[in-house]
C-alpha cells in the first residue's frame, strides 16, 4: 500500500508525537455521550472501590481508543498493561500479564479480535471470575489448577467488533463506539496541538486543516505538522486559511480530504465498473489495493461522507460521488472516463 498522509492507520511520527494525547477526560475532545458516561462509571467504581467493569471500544482507526484506554487508568490512578492481539502468541503469555496485575489495574489490548481461540478462552474465567484455569503436567497426569488474579479492567480495542466470538464481546459490560469527529471539534484538537506545538496558528486555518482531515484525530494532527514545515519553508509565522490550504493542495489532500487513492477507487468504480455494483475483492485488484485495507482504510470514510454504497451485489458510488469530481451520470462516456469499445 503506498503511504498516505492522511490514512487513519497509526505511523512510526504518530508515535513520537505522544505529547499531543490528552490525558484527562476533561481535556478529551469529542465522543462527548461516551466520555460523559464513562465518567460515572469511572466515579461510581472509584466510590466503591472496585475495579471498572471491562470495556470494549471500537470503531474506524485513529478516533481515541487507546487515547481513551489510557485516559480511563489515569482517571482510575491506577496502572496500565498495553500489548495487541498478535503480540500474545500462547495462553502463557496472557497468563504473565494477567498475574502481574495489581488490583484494579488496566490491561489493554489492541486488536483483540486478533486474539487466539486458546488465549481468548484463558480470558473468560478471567474476566468473570478474576481467576486463571492453568493445566499443569501432560496427558493421564496433567491436572488443572485455579489461580486467583487480583480484580482488573480489561479494555479491548479493535476496528472489527464483528469478528469478536459472542462469548467474549458479552463478557464486556461497558461497550462503545466510536464515531468520526466533526469538523468543530477537530478545530478545537487542532488549535490545543498548535499550543503544544508553539505554532501560530489562526482559528480560520484550524478549519482548514480540519475540513480536510477525515473526521480523524489522528489525520488533523498529522496534517497540522506537515502544515507546519511547509510555513516554516516558506518564511509564514503566522499559519492562515491561505498557507493551510496551499500546504494541503500540496500534499494532495482535497478540501474534504480525499487523496489521489480514494478518487483513483471512485474511478475505478465509474470507468471500469458503471458506477456499479462490483465485489470487494475485485475492486481490490482492480485499483491495487489488498481488500483487508480497502474495507478498513478507504471505504469508511467514502461511506461516512455518502460517496459509496454497500449492496448485496457489490459496492456502488453515489451522485455526490459524481458531484464532487465533476463528472454527469448520465454523460460519463462524453466526460472521457469510458474508452470507446472497438
Amino acid at each position: 500500500m503506498e503511504e498516505r498522509i492522511i490514512t487513519s492507520l497509526e505511523r512510526s511520527e504518530d508515535r513520537e508525537n505522544e505529547a499531543l494525547r490528552p490525558g484527562r477526560l476533561m481535556d478529551y475532545v469529542g465522543q462527548s455521550r461516551i466520555k460523559e458516561n464513562l465518567n460515572v462509571f469511572i466515579r461510581a467504581a472509584q466510590n466503591r472501590g472496585e475495579a471498572l467493569d471491562h470495556v470494549l471500544l471500537y470503531g474506524p482507526p485513529g478516533l481515541g481508543k487507546t487515547t481513551l484506554a489510557n485516559i480511563i487508568s489515569a482517571e482510575m490512578g491506577v496502572n496500565i498493561r498495553t500489548t495487541s492481539g498478535p503480540a500474545i502468541e500462547r495462553p502463557g503469555d496472557l497468563a504473565a500479564l494477567l498475574t502481574s496485575l495489581e488490583p484494579r489495574d488496566v490491561l489493554f489490548i489492541d486488536e483483540i479480535h486478533r486474539l487466539s481461540r486458546t488465549a481468548e478462552e484463558v480470558l473468560y474465567s478471567a474476566m468473570e471470575d478474576n481467576c486463571l484455569d492453568i493445566i499443569i503436567g501432560k496427558g493421564p497426569s496433567a491436572r488443572s489448577i485455579r489461580l486467583s488474579l487480583a480484580p482488573f479492567t480489561l479494555i479491548g480495542a479493535t476496528t472489527r467488533a464483528g469478528q469478536l466470538t459472542s462469548p467474549l464481546r458479552d463478557r464486556f459490560g461497558i461497550i462503545n463506539r466510536l464515531e468520526f469527529y466533526t469538523t468543530d471539534e477537530l478545530k478545537q484538537i487542532v488549535m490545543r496541538a498548535s499550543i503544544i506545538l508553539k505554532t501560530n496558528l489562526t482559528e480560520e486555518g484550524a478549519i482548514e486543516i480540519a475540513k480536510r482531515s477525515r473526521g480523524t484525530p489522528r489525520v488533523a494532527n498529522r496534517l497540522l505538522r506537515r502544515v507546519r514545515d511547509f510555513a516554516d519553508f516558506w518564511g509564514r509565522e503566522v499559519i492562515d486559511t491561505q498557507v493551510a490550504s496551499q500546504a494541503l493542495d500540496k500534499l494532495q489532500v482535497d478540501p474534504i480530504g480525499l487523496d489521489s487513492l480514494d478518487i483513483k477507487t471512485i474511478e475505478a468504480i465509474i470507468k471500469i465498473f458503471d458506477g456499479g455494483p462490483v465485489g470487494l475483492e475485485t475492486l481490490a485488484a482492480t485499483v491495487g489495493e489488498e481488500a483487508e485495507t480497502l474495507e478498513d482504510v478507504i471505504e469508511p470514510f467514502l461511506l461516512q461522507r455518502g460517496f459509496l454504497q454497500r449492496t448485496p451485489r457489490g459496492r456502488t458510488v453515489t451522485s455526490l460521488a459524481y458531484e464532487h469530481l465533476g463528472i454527469s451520470p448520465l454523460n460519463r462516456q462524453q466526460a472521457g472516463l469510458f474508452e470507446e469499445e472497438n
